[in-house]
């Protein structure tokens, strides 16, 4: 039998490779996200984890759910977006192509539309990229990565979320699942873009809910979190749908989970939209 032995909703914004560069202004403001991320990969080393699965809102699929299921995942990176930030990022990961088939058929028996993927030049996008590089940089955990769709019910989102918890009982993996997206995610206009766009938010109200929801967590308030989720997504601008955060719970067990929130980094800003590692402790 399988295992969850991590959880965590977690940033991929590209001003954490750009605060690499030497030199870099933003190497203070970034260090508490990169440490807590790496600490993150420390801990699912330690408690074994053999894969990662990566809910990844910058991967956006516009026809049903899509799963990499590569054996393989090799690669050189540049972000079409921000070519600036993220440019020529080396990766090379083991995957894990029975756990991805796992996840896309205990969905399809749930009445989704999943495939799971064997392309080698279906490539990872950042939103996998950039936690691996600092949790797994040395690939000693698989790497299975999920889409977001983008015009899919939260019905739906739930749906693959159960789906992936059952796939990882099922196996013979210690698992660690990433919702891999922001919180708030109003960025932003060009105009404004800016130095002092890396440390704001654009909406004080998001930012204001944001700090609630964080709250939420620590005070393992689940219920009403989830019960107000639909609204958060639609008003604050939400990643992806914030699907990644939907599957997450739903891997977790949704109303049903009791366990500890702990924020391992200050809530910060970055390009407007409002940024957080934390681990949902699981029961291992």
């Amino acid at each position: 039998m399988g295992q969850l032995v991590l959880a965590a909703k977690v940033t991929h914004v590209p001003s954490l490779m750009l605060s690499e560069a030497p030199g870099s202004l933003l190497r203070a403001a970034r260090e508490p996200a990169v440490s807590s991320l790496r600490e993150l990969g420390r801990r699912a080393k330690e408690r074994g984890a053999t894969c990662f699965v990566v809910f990844d809102t910058h991967w956006l699929s516009n026809f049903g759910y899509h799963i990499n299921a590569n054996a393989r995942h090799r690669g050189s990176f540049t972000s079409h977006e921000a070519p600036q930030m993220i440019r020529d990022l080396r990766y090379d990961l083991p995957g894990d192509t029975k756990l991805a088939e796992a996840i896309a058929n205990k969905a399809g028996d749930a009445g989704l539309n999943v495939i799971a993927h064997q392309v080698a030049s279906l490539g990872l996008e950042y939103g996998t990229i950039v936690p691996m590089h600092y949790m797994n940089p040395d690939g000693f955990a698989k790497v299975v990565s999920v889409a977001s769709p983008l015009f899919a019910s939260f019905e739906e989102s739930r749906i693959l979320g159960e789906a992936t918890r059952r796939a990882i009982d099922e196996s013979g993996e210690r698992v660690a699942v990433l919702a891999s997206g922001s919180l708030s995610h109003r960025l932003w206009p060009n105009k404004k873009l800016g130095p002092e766009a890396w440390t704001s938010v654009a909406s004080e109200f998001n930012r204001q809910v944001d700090l609630r929801v964080l709250e939420l967590w620590q005070s393992r308030r689940y219920r009403e979190f989830l019960d107000m989720l639909p609204d958060y997504a639609t008003k604050c601008n939400g990643e992806g749908g914030m699907a990644d955060t939907i599957m997450l719970f739903a891997a977790l067990g949704w109303y049903d989970y009791r366990g500890t929130a702990e924020q391992l980094c200050d809530y910060f800003p970055s390009s407007g939209s409002g940024q957080v590692n934390v681990e949902f402790h699981v029961e291992t």
